[in-house]
């Protein structure tokens, strides 16, 4: 897995780019995730799709896949309006066809993508064509959303409190939350302390990760680990995931 850098123009859309490198031998584990994301896939030496996968409130866990590329854009929540033209709260837990998004724009796009080689080039491209389409200037409630994403992000705060500071009602945050981002408040934290715990672990005994990470005590970190991921902090860290489902994808 090779990180890329997106482009300047896109930094404040993008969360991250990634070159995934897929081995049939392993079984694909797909973390929660709050991000959308656009994945350009080639098998072969044939021609490859466009396919827009919404935020994931669970892991899934699929046997492993041979793939010539896999490129994923990664947008950072509540982004995927804006740059897609859909608002996350109708992708949660799907992966669709760019071309169900786009119609035949993706249709251009993927043919445009079939004829380049290299990682790169294909990137480049594919961010021209997210570069068309956002808009030029931003409104109030993308600012609230950004807000609100960088708080529950970091501080693991209570909704009804970053309602107050914002000052907007709980219930008008919680739906504007839902509709763009594609996930609750209180499950967008809960994905976040997660991924936090999965990229922390073994790095301190699991106490003091649940501390740190803003849990009460270590058993409800296991119980929001396990609602989330299917197995426990520690089988997991061990390599002890749940059985694989086939992907229909």
């Amino acid at each position: 897995m090779d990180a890329l850098i997106p482009m300047p123009a896109l930094r404040s859309w993008i969360a991250d780019v990634t070159l995934l490198r897929p081995d049939s031998a392993l079984p694909l584990v797909h973390l929660p995730d709050a991000a959308t994301s656009l994945v350009y896939r080639r098998v072969g030496t044939g021609g490859g799709d466009l396919r827009v996968i919404g935020p994931r409130s669970r892991a899934a866990y699929h046997p492993g896949k041979e793939l010539a590329m896999c490129i994923r854009v990664r947008l950072r929540p509540g982004a995927a309006r804006s740059v897609l033209g859909v608002p996350a709260g109708e992708l949660r837990d799907e992966a669709v066809a760019l071309t169900e998004v786009w119609g035949d724009r993706a249709t251009r796009l993927e043919t445009r993508l079939d004829e380049l080689a290299d990682p790169g080039p294909i990137l480049r491209c594919i961010e021209n064509a997210l570069l068309k389409g956002l808009p030029n200037s931003t409104g109030p409630r993308d600012r609230l959303l950004r807000e609100a994403v960088a708080s529950l992000s970091t501080g693991y705060g209570r909704v009804g409190a970053l309602a107050r500071r914002l000052s907007v009602s709980e219930r008008h945050l919680r739906d504007v939350f839902t509709h763009q981002v594609g996930l609750s408040p209180k499950r967008f934290a809960r994905i976040q302390r997660v991924r936090t715990v999965l990229a922390e672990a073994g790095a301190a005994p699991w106490a003091q990760l649940a501390s740190d990470t803003g849990y009460y005590d270590q058993s409800h970190m296991a119980a929001d680990f396990h609602l989330l991921m299917g197995a426990s902090p520690a089988a997991f860290h061990a390599g002890r995931i749940p059985a694989t489902t086939p992907c229909a994808t």
